[in-house]
């Protein structure tokens, strides 16, 4: 399923550039279903800036619902190659649970323009359902394009999220 999602923020594509990629963890506060940002590495060989980030969502998941939500279910791990010449960032997803089974993956491009930056955000999520224990094979090829329609529809407003907390980020910066 593809993952298609454009953002506007109102600031130039170098400070929009820069602050996602340097500065993801100071926008936890600024992103409502993210508890936490930890960077496990980075490699700066200019203009390319390598990163890997473990995300752990569930900031405004019911803390009665977490109890039943395993850690894996509510975290992933971010794999993304920053170039800084081409602005764009190519990113891979790997969950934490089904990991076997699930693909993450794209790109982001962010284009200045008269209104500040729109990032450009363009990926694919696929799941190969006969990878999840549990599942009967007569039934991983519906199972599997049902939960990619479910997460692709969750994932795509997040997407949109993380360019809106950016903004107010920024916007917090000037204050």
């Amino acid at each position: 399923m593809d993952l298609v999602a454009d953002a506007k923020i109102p600031f130039p594509k170098a400070a929009v550039f820069a602050a996602y990629r340097d500065e993801m963890v100071k926008l936890v506060p600024f992103l409502p279903n993210v508890r936490a940002i930890e960077v496990k590495s980075r490699a700066d060989a200019p203009p390319v800036t390598e990163l890997v980030n473990i995300w752990h969502g569930g900031g405004e998941i019911p803390a009665a619902a977490r109890a039943f939500l395993s850690e894996a279910m509510l975290s992933w791990t971010d794999h993304a190659r920053w170039d800084e010449a081409a602005w764009t960032c190519d990113w891979r997803i790997e969950t934490h649970s089904f990991k076997e089974a699930v693909t993450c993956r794209g790109k982001n491009e962010f284009i200045e323009d008269d209104a500040g930056t729109t990032l450009r955000i363009r990926g694919v999520i696929a799941i190969d359902a006969t990878k999840v224990k549990g599942v009967p094979g007569f039934l991983a090829g519906k199972v599997g394009k049902a939960l990619e329609e479910f997460l692709g529809n969750k994932i795509r407003p997040n997407l949109v999220e993380v360019s809106d907390g950016l903004t107010r980020y920024l916007k917090s910066k000037q204050a």
